[in-house]
Order: structure tokens, then C-alpha cells, then sequence
């Protein structure tokens, strides 16, 4: 009876601890955020002041080319063991120790004398290139366990949010800091970036990270392996046979005997995983080709001062990033839901098709126009392809995360050899054409086979309903049928 007349006052008690634990870890996230924001100005701008500095102390572009190459390539090797660590160390450590890395070599450098320039400029490419990715990491893949399974997208959108204003914010200010106050000045602004990240990790506590083994948030328990299914079979995985086999595997892994297909392994759960982080691969060959082509593109329309049309464009694209995640927090505080695979696999062929189109020579208002769609197209494949990652188990999501940068960081690099070599040849919008018409084409294969999967699902849960309605006729005696008739 007293269940009838309304809840239990351990039920009311329950919601609200759990409304009180969710505003605590929601704001908590907040402030990781800002430090993380913070931190990635750091990195956007010393990605400016660095170059110049190797360019201005060097003299020599290939000087240039071969730093952003050392930096790149310590991400890939990063990523290869970042899951590791993650299943030896807590998510929190790795966070605090790669900012505390990276601030440290910036004093390095700071403090070299000018006989040791070179050897400390090498040794910020591996640290800053290898703690980045590190860091990155360590913060998507535990997500979850900071905030929830439910509030993914959210978390996921804010924290890309912060980003893209660093990024403006960095690649903006980069000139006039290195102008005014020169490359050490810009240099102790970099390192005290890092600092201030550091300190919000440490006061904070972080879930994450020791094969995840933290404290799950409520209800996880219950949903968590539904949750995984789903997201495997969207993706064309198996679902639970696959998950559990893998399980397996990776608990073999982490006992030490299987170690180095980890990651593999994680994304072998779920065959339509494999091809999306293959799409993020070919994704970032695609960047390649218009990050190198732009200052081409700009240079071609106003030979004078070429910066201005590069800067104007990311600030436009930021703009459409940053508008993009405030539709995806609100989508997905109304409905509960993220945004899922098919909007990844969209979201790519809209973007690369933006990209191409900004090199067609259309006006600049045109242009402008394509630049914002193209922001909020990048802002919308990266809330779908993180949150959709975090959806594998615990124990494999760090070693898929590292594996996803590291084809991110083989991508990048590759495509930067490429597309340099290509652009002494062609021009910027064959080469950007022939770079972003690969990811579209592997985007629209991924989209095929996440409908197939979808329509076979459709059809097998058609038939297991037609099934249960034989079963369950209440003129067979099905004891359950009655009940359900009855109800």
C-alpha cells in the first residue's frame, strides 16, 4: 500500500544524492576543463612561437619540417603505450605528469644556453609531442568514470569547446606575443600554462585509469554491458560475444601475457570500430593536405600579407566548431542521447567536402560561409567519434584511445610528406581534393556498413518479436502469455 501511494523516502533520498553527485562531478569536470583549456592555449601557441623560433634560429625550413616530424612521431609512439599505462597507472597521474613534463622541458628551454639550442628544441618536440598525446588520452578515455555514461556527450562537447577557444585564443595572440615581448617572454607564458593545468589536476579527483578500475558510476552496472552491445552493433560488431571474448583478452593482457595487441584487440570487439577509427586515420591525411595548403591558398590571394585570410579562416571555423557543441549539449540535455556512429560517418563527408570547397576561389563571403559549416561539421565528427569510442569496456577504452592517436599522428605525419611533395606540382585545391575525396570515400563505406548492420538488426528483432508472439499466446498455455494478457 505505501508503495502505491507514492515513492519510498529512500527512494526520494536515493534521486536526490544521485542529482547531488551529479552536480558535484559536472562541476568538478568544469574545472578540469578550464585547466585543460588553459593548457591548450600553451600548446596553440607555442605550435606558432616554436616553428618560428626553430625557423629564426636555424635558418633552414627543413629544420622546421623535421621538428614537427620528431613531434608527431613521438605521439604515434605515445599512443602505442599510453593503454598501458593506463591499465598500471590511475588517469590522474598520466594527466599530471604530462603537464609536468611538459612544463619542465619548456624551462629547459628557457634556460638553454645558445650552444644547446638544438638538442633542447629536439627534446621539447619528443616531451611536448609525447605528453600531448598522453594527456589527451588519459582524459577522453575516462570520462565515463568522471561523469557518467549519461553525460558523455556532454563532457565530451564541453571539453572540445574549451579546446577550439584555446585554439583561437592561441593561434591569434601567437604574433603579437612573440612581437611585443619576444620568444622567451612567449616561452615562460607556454610553461606557466602547463603549471596552472597541473595544479587543477592535482586539487581535483580524477577517476580513470588502472585497467578503469574505479568506482563505476551508479547504474553503470546494470547498463553498461547493454550500453556496449548497442554500440558495437551500430558500428557492425558483434556485440556481447565479441566484447566478452575480448574481455578475456584483455584481462590476459593486463595480467601481462598479452600485452602488445591490446588495442587490437579492443577494436576486434567490434569489426565497424576498426573501420571508424580508420576513417579518423584517413581524416587526418585529409588535414594534412589543408593545413599545408592554406598558407599557399592565402599567400595566392594576397601575396602581401597572407596571414590575414589564415587567420580569418580558423577563427571562422572555431566559430562553427564552438556553435556546433552548443547544439550537441543541448541536444543531448533534452534527450539523453549522443550523437552516435552515423553521425560521425556524416559528419566527415561534410567536412571534407567543406574543405574542398574552400579552395575553389569562391568569394570571401562564400567562403566564410563554408568555413563555419566545415568548423561545425569537424566539432560534430569529434563528439561522435570520442563518445563512441568510450562506449568499449573499461579495461580496453585506453588502448583503443591510444591506438585511434596513433593512426591520428601516422595520418598527419604521412600526409604532410605527401601532400609537401604534391604541392610543388599541383595545385592547392587538386591536392586538397584528391586528400579529403579519400576520407569521404572510406566516410561513405563506413556509412554502409552501419546501415547494413542497422537493417540486419531491424529484421532480427522483427522476427524475434513475430516469435514471441507465437510463444506467448495465452490459447498455447504459455503461462506468461496469460499473465501479460491478462495484466
Amino acid at each position: 500500500m505505501g508503495s502505491a501511494d507514492g515513492p519510498k523516502a529512500d527512494e526520494t533520498d536515493g534521486d536526490a544524492r544521485k542529482a547531488r553527485d551529479t552536480a558535484v562531478s559536472e562541476r568538478r569536470f568544469r574545472f578540469l576543463v578550464a585547466g585543460y583549456a588553459v593548457s591548450s592555449y600553451g600548446t596553440f601557441l607555442n605550435m606558432v612561437a616554436l616553428n618560428l623560433f626553430v625557423y629564426e634560429t636555424t635558418g633552414r625550413a627543413l629544420a622546421m619540417g623535421l621538428f614537427m616530424a620528431v613531434r608527431l612521431a613521438s605521439g604515434f609512439v605515445a599512443g602505442l603505450v599510453v593503454g598501458g599505462l593506463l591499465a598500471r597507472f590511475s588517469a590522474k597521474s598520466i594527466m599530471l605528469w604530462a603537464n609536468v613534463g611538459q612544463g619542465a622541458v619548456m624551462l629547459v628551454l628557457i634556460l638553454a644556453p645558445d650552444g644547446m639550442l638544438t638538442g633542447a628544441l629536439m627534446a621539447v618536440s619528443v616531451v611536448i609531442g609525447a605528453c600531448g598525446t598522453l594527456f589527451m588520452v588519459a582524459l577522453r578515455s575516462s570520462i565515463p568514470e568522471m561523469v557518467g555514461e549519461d553525460r558523455r556527450a556532454w563532457a565530451n562537447s564541453l571539453s572540445i569547446t574549451g579546446r577550439s577557444l584555446a585554439m583561437v585564443a592561441g593561434f591569434a595572440s601567437a604574433g603579437i606575443v612573440v612581437s611585443l615581448v619576444g620568444y622567451t617572454a612567449a616561452f615562460v607564458v607556454d610553461m606557466a600554462t602547463f603549471v596552472a593545468c597541473a595544479v587543477t589536476v592535482a586539487l581535483l579527483p580524477i577517476a580513470g585509469g588502472k585497467g578503469a578500475g574505479g568506482p563505476a558510476p551508479k547504474g553503470s552496472e546494470d547498463t553498461e554491458g547493454s550500453k556496449n552491445s548497442e554500440s558495437f552493433e551500430s558500428s557492425g560488431g558483434s556485440g556481447g560475444s565479441g566484447g566478452s571474448g575480448a574481455g578475456k583478452d584483455a584481462s590476459a593482457a593486463k595480467n601481462g601475457r598479452r600485452w602488445r595487441p591490446v588495442a587490437f584487440i579492443a577494436l576486434a570487439a567490434a569489426p565497424g570500430m576498426g573501420l571508424m577509427v580508420a576513417l579518423r586515420g584517413v581524416d587526418a591525411f585529409g588535414s594534412s593536405s589543408h593545413n599545408a595548403a592554406l598558407p599557399i591558398y592565402s599567400t595566392s590571394l594576397d601575396a602581401s600579407n597572407p596571414a590575414v585570410f589564415v587567420s580569418a579562416f580558423w577563427c571562422v571555423w572555431a566559430l562553427g566548431n564552438i556553435g556546433a557543441q552548443q547544439v550537441i549539449q543541448r541536444y543531448a540535455q533534452r534527450t539523453g542521447r549522443s550523437v552516435g556512429a552515423l553521425g560521425f560517418g556524416y559528419g566527415t563527408v561534410v567536412m571534407s567536402a567543406a574543405f574542398i570547397a574552400a579552395f575553389a576561389g569562391l568569394p570571401l563571403a562564400v567562403t566564410a560561409v563554408i568555413a563555419l559549416i566545415a568548423g561545425a561539421a569537424d566539432g560534430l565528427t569529434e563528439v561522435a567519434y570520442t563518445s563512441h569510442l568510450q562506449t568499449l569496456p573499461a579495461t580496453l577504452r585506453g588502448h583503443a584511445f591510444g591506438l585511434s592517436a596513433t593512426f591520428e599522428n601516422l595520418g598527419f605525419g604521412v600526409g604532410m610528406i605527401l601532400v609537401a611533395a604534391a604541392l610543388d606540382r599541383f595545385s592547392p585545391l587538386a591536392v586538397v581534393g584528391w586528400s579529403h575525396g579519400a576520407a569521404i570515400v572510406v566516410a561513405v563505406v563506413f556509412l554502409l556498413r552501419v546501415a547494413g548492420v542497422r537493417r540486419a538488426e531491424r529484421t532480427g528483432r522483427a522476427g524475434l518479436r513475430k516469435e514471441e508472439a507465437v510463444e506467448g499466446r495465452p490459447d498455447r498455455g504459455d503461462r506468461d502469455g496469460a499473465e501479460v494478457s491478462g495484466g
